[in-house]
C-alpha cells in the first residue's frame, strides 16, 4: 500500500481493503494509473453503498462456474455489495453435466469395474449405469444449486415481449421515411417471422433488419415501381435466411446451388407433386416461412447471397429484379413455364386444360428444351395416372419424342442432367419415363458432339494466325475433353504443318502434359492421334530432313508415347476383336 492509502485507512478505523477496492486498485495498477499522480478519494473509493455490480453471460465464462460464483461471494458476503448475475440458466445446467465428459466417463467405467458392476449382468443398460455414476461423483449441478441458494437472494425470470421490444427496434430507422413507413405496415410480419424461427435471438432480427434497409433503398433506387407484396415477401425471405444460418440452424451451402425463383419453385413441386424427399429442408423452410403467406416470388438469390457472403452482387441483383418483374404476374407466362414452377393446384380448375393444351403445342412446335421436355413428361405422366388430362399416354408419348426430335435441332447440351432431375425428383421412374429418358440421353449425347465439334472448329481455326487465342482456349476449354475427336485428322495436320517450328514443339509439350494429367478423360481422341501419326509418319516418308519435317518426326515419336498409354484401348484402335 502506498502511504496515501494507509493514511487513509489509519484515519478511519479501517483495517481490510474491500474486495471491490483489491480489484479496482489492481486493475488501476495493471493500467498504469498510480496513486501518486492525481491524488485518489479513498472514501468514495470505498464506499460501496451506491455500487451495483453486474456479471453478464455467466454459462459462457471459460473459468469453471462454481470458482465465479465463490469469487462473486467475496463482494457480495464481505464487502455487501448490490450484485446481479444475469445467465442461461438451462445452458448453464448443460455445460456443467457435459463438462470433461471423457474423463468423467473413464472414471466412471472405472469405479464401477472396482464394484464389480461393471460385468454385473441387470435389467440396466451399461450407458444408464455409467451415466448415473458421472451424476452421482461429478454433479456440479447440484453444487451449483447449493451455491446459489446460499448466494443468490432472489432469482428473476426475465420473459421479454418481443412485439414491444422489435417496435423499438424499428425507431432507428426513422431517419428514412420510406423505409419506416413499409416496416410499420408491416411489423406483424416480422413478429410472425421472428417467431417462426424458433429462436429468441434479437442480435440477429436486428442485423437482418440493417440487412433489409440496404435491400429496400438499392430496389427502391433502382426498381421504384415495384410490387409492394414482392418487397414483403424479400423482408420475409431476408430476415428467414438470416436466422437459418446464423442461429446455426443450417449449414450455408444449403442455398447455394439453387440459383433463382424458378429453381426454387420447381424443387417445391417435385417434392410436393411428386413426393420427393431429397429437397425436405427447402420444403420446410418454405412450409415454416411461408405458411398462409401467398407469394409466386419466394427466393432472392442476390439476397441468399447478402445474407451469405456479405457480397451485394449487383449483377445477380439486376437479373433477380428483371426476372421478379418478367414473372411476378404468372398471366403472362408460358404455359409450361407455369407448370414447372407452380405447384398445380394453384391453377384454377378452368384454366388447367387451356395451359394443358397449350404445353402439348409448345412441345410440338419445339419450343421447349430438351430437359424441359423430359420434366414436363414427368409431370404429364403423373397426371395421366391421377386422371387429369384426356390424353393417352400413347399418344403423349408420342407428341413428347417428335417435340424432342424438333427441339433438339436448337437446343444446347445440357451438362448438368443429374442436378436438373433432381429438382424434379423421380423416386421410382415408370417404364414410359425411362424410355423417355433413354431418348433425352441419346439426343444431348449427339448435342454434345455437336457443341465439341463447333468447339473444336473454332478453336483450331487459331492454328497458324492466331497463336496466342488458340493456347489460351486449349488450356482453359480442351485440357480434359477429348477435342481432337471432333476436328477432322487432315486439317489438324494442315494447320500443324503451316505452324512454326517452335509451336510445334510447344503444342507437343501441352499434349503430352495434358495425357499426363488428363489419361482416363481424352482415352476418347486416341483413334484420331493415332490416325494423326500415321499421317504425319506417311508424309515424312522419303523427304529429306529440315529444321520442320525434323519437328514434326519428334511430334509422331512422342504421338507414339502417348499412344502407349492406351495399348489394348478400343480408342486406339489396338484392342484385339
Amino acid at each position: 500500500m502506498d502511504k496515501n492509502l494507509k493514511k487513509f485507512m489509519n484515519a478511519n478505523g479501517i483495517t481490510k481493503i474491500p474486495e471491490y477496492a483489491k480489484t479496482g486498485i489492481d486493475m488501476a495498477n495493471l493500467f498504469g494509473v498510480t496513486q501518486n499522480g492525481d491524488r485518489v478519494n479513498y472514501s468514495d473509493f470505498f464506499s460501496t453503498d451506491d455500487k451495483v455490480l453486474c456479471f453478464d453471460d455467466l454459462e459462457r465464462a471459460n473459468v469453471d462456474v462454481i470458482d465465479i460464483l465463490g469469487y462473486i461471494n467475496n463482494f457480495v458476503e464481505h464487502d455487501h455489495i448490490k450484485t446481479i448475475i444475469i445467465c442461461n440458466e438451462k445452458e448453464l445446467s448443460t455445460k456443467l453435466k457435459s463438462s470433461n465428459l471423457e474423463m468423467k466417463t473413464f472414471i466412471a467405467t472405472y469405479i464401477l469395474d472396482r464394484q464389480k458392476e461393471l460385468t454385473e449382468v441387470t435389467d440396466k443398460p451399461m450407458v444408464e449405469k455409467i451415466q448415473d455414476t458421472i451424476e452421482y461423483v461429478f454433479d456440479k449441478a447440484n453444487d451449483y444449486e447449493r451455491i446459489k441458494e446460499k448466494l443468490i437472494g432472489e432469482t428473476f425470470e426475465y420473459q421479454p415481449k418481443f412485439d414491444y421490444i422489435i417496435n423499438g427496434l424499428l425507431m432507428r430507422y426513422e431517419s428514412n421515411e420510406d423505409l419506416i413507413r413499409f416496416l410499420r405496415e408491416s411489423t406483424g410480419l416480422i413478429i410472425t417471422t421472428f417467431n417462426k424461427s424458433g429462436t429468441r435471438n434479437l442480435r440477429i432480427l436486428k442485423h437482418a433488419l440493417n440487412d433489409f434497409k440496404k435491400i429496400f433503398e438499392m430496389v427502391n433506387k433502382n426498381y421504384p415501381n415495384t410490387n409492394h407484396r414482392v418487397l414483403q415477401t424479400m423482408l420475409i425471405f431476408t430476415i428467414a435466411v438470416s436466422f437459418e444460418i446464423k442461429a446455426g440452424k443450417i449449414t450455408k451451402d444449403k442455398f447455394v446451388n439453387i440459383a433463382n425463383n424458378e429453381e426454387y419453385k420447381a424443387i417445391l413441386v417435385s417434392s410436393r407433386v411428386l413426393m420427393d424427399n431429397r429437397q425436405f429442408y427447402i420444403k420446410e423452410f418454405d412450409n415454416t416461412y411461408y405458411y398462409n403467406f401467398k407469394s409466386e416470388y419466394r427466393f432472392f438469390k442476390f439476397i441468399e447471397m447478402y445474407v451469405r457472403t456479405r457480397i451485394f452482387d449487383m449483377k445477380t441483383f439486376k437479373k433477380d429484379m428483371e426476372m421478379i418483374i418478367n414473372t411476378v404476374d404468372t398471366s403472362n407466362l408460358p404455359g409450361y413455364r407455369r407448370l414447372l414452377t407452380e405447384e398445380y393446384w394453384k391453377i384454377d380448375d378452368d384454366d388447367f386444360d387451356r395451359i394443358i393444351d397449350e404445353v402439348i403445342e409448345d412441345v410440338k412446335a419445339g419450343k421447349t428444351t430438351l430437359i424441359e421436355n423430359v420434366k414436363l413428361f414427368i409431370y404429364f405422366d403423373y397426371f395421366i395416372r391421377k386422371g387429369l388430362i384426356k390424353y393417352d399416354m400413347k399418344t403423349i408419348k408420342n407428341i413428347f419424342i417428335n417435340g424432342m426430335n424438333i427441339s433438339s435441332l436448337v437446343s444446347k447440351y445440357c451438362d448438368n442432367v443429374e442436378e436438373e432431375l433432381d429438382t424434379i425428383g423421380i423416386a421410382e421412374p415408370t417404364p414410359d419415363i425411362e424410355e423417355m429418358l433413354k431418348h433425352f440421353h441419346t439426343l444431348n449425347s449427339k448435342l454434345k458432339d455437336r457443341m465439341y465439334i463447333e468447339k473444336a472448329d473454332s478453336i483450331f481455326k487459331c492454328i497458324p494466325m492466331k497463336m496466342e487465342e488458340f493456347y489460351e482456349r486449349f488450356d482453359r476449354e480442351c485440357m480434359n475433353i477429348p477435342i481432337f475427336k471432333y476436328y477432322d485428322v487432315y486439317q489438324t495436320f494442315q494447320r500443324l504443318s503451316c505452324a512454326s517450328n517452335e509451336d510445334i514443339v510447344t503444342i507437343k509439350e501441352k499434349l503430352i502434359n495434358r495425357a499426363d494429367l488428363y489419361t482416363k478423360e481424352i482415352e476418347p481422341e486416341m483413334k484420331n492421334i493415332k490416325q494423326l501419326k500415321q499421317i504425319i509418319d506417311d508424309y515424312a516418308k522419303g523427304k529429306d530432313n529440315s529444321i520442320k519435317l525434323v519437328m514434326l518426326k519428334d511430334f509422331s515419336k512422342d504421338l507414339g508415347k502417348i499412344l502407349d498409354k492406351y495399348k489394348g484401348s478400343v480408342f486406339a484402335g489396338n484392342k484385339e476383336e
